[in-house]
């Protein structure tokens, strides 16, 4: 919580937000990506206004939790491949720049304020970064969740690491290597999800979730809170494993990847 100074995020009433809907009512954070015509993909920009919102959260004595949802039927696709490959869209966000790198990986770390996610649509790569970094996950049954990086010629690396948080690691590296959807009553088993619903009852559900919560002490789930990221191993090194997705990307096969999903064909593997 490093990147935004507390003097900063007290500004976020008059700061415009190019892919975010910033809402703070009752003690919540309301934070929804808005950017469904793009599948919620992870746009630089948009992931500095994620890290100036989580950071207004943690200094701010009345938000008691965080609520994360999103528009369209697709919670979040993961980066921006465009992005990556240096397209980048101009867009009239006010956020200012942060005062180093910002590695969503790590966007959750020292919060200490219960962080709810509300998934509506599938989720896919970078999108499993809310869901591991959350602290419930409540889930629509028929929402699909996707690891698809190898058969484009990339590789999860970052959320590798934070999936390990939250699920067995034999089945991280199996999803990983294999690139597979995993069903969301799979997802729930091995500890990904908290709780699945239907699309009709989710709402409720998640209200209730928030109002229990509201009757419980927000200086106790706080200490509590930063007591458990004590004790937690010691954190992934998200640089590293961001150079390393660069690493991936300026391969053969990764280059002969991104080609291949922006011309909608099977990608030529050469090994390389």
């Amino acid at each position: 919580m490093n990147l935004y100074t507390q003097a900063q995020v007290s500004d976020i009433k008059n700061q415009h937000f190019a892919f975010l809907e910033v809402a703070e009512s009752d003690h919540v954070l309301k934070i929804t990506l808005d950017r469904a015509s793009k599948k919620n993909a992870l746009h630089p920009q948009m992931v500095n206004e994620l890290a100036y919102a989580m950071t207004y959260a943690h200094y701010e004595k009345s938000v008691w939790m965080i609520l994360l949802q999103a528009k369209g039927n697709v919670f979040c696709a993961g980066a921006d491949l465009k992005a990556m490959m240096g397209l980048i869209e101009e867009n009239d966000s006010t956020i200012p720049a942060p005062k180093g790198e910002v590695l969503i990986g790590e966007i959750f770390n020292k919060l200490c304020k219960p962080t709810i996610a509300k998934v509506t649509g599938d989720v896919y790569a970078g999108g499993f970064f809310f869901l591991a970094g959350c602290n419930i996950v409540v889930a629509q049954d028929n929402v699909k969740f996707g690891l698809p990086e190898v058969k484009r010629g990339l590789y999860p690396f970052q959320v590798m690491a934070a999936l390990l948080k939250v699920m067995p690691a034999r089945k991280v590296v199996d999803w990983c290597i294999r690139g597979y959807n995993l069903p969301v009553a799979e997802a729930e088993r091995f500890g990904l999800v908290s709780q699945v619903t239907s699309t009709e009852e989710i709402d409720a559900v998640v209200e209730s979730i928030m109002t229990e919560l509201k009757a419980n002490s927000p200086s106790a789930i706080r200490l509590g809170l930063q007591a458990y990221d004590h004790i937690q191993p010691a954190a992934a090194e998200h640089k590293y494993l961001f150079d390393m997705l660069q690493q991936t990307i300026l391969t053969k096969d990764g280059q002969e990847g991104l080609k291949a999903f922006r011309e909608k064909r099977p990608a030529e593997w050469v090994g390389e």
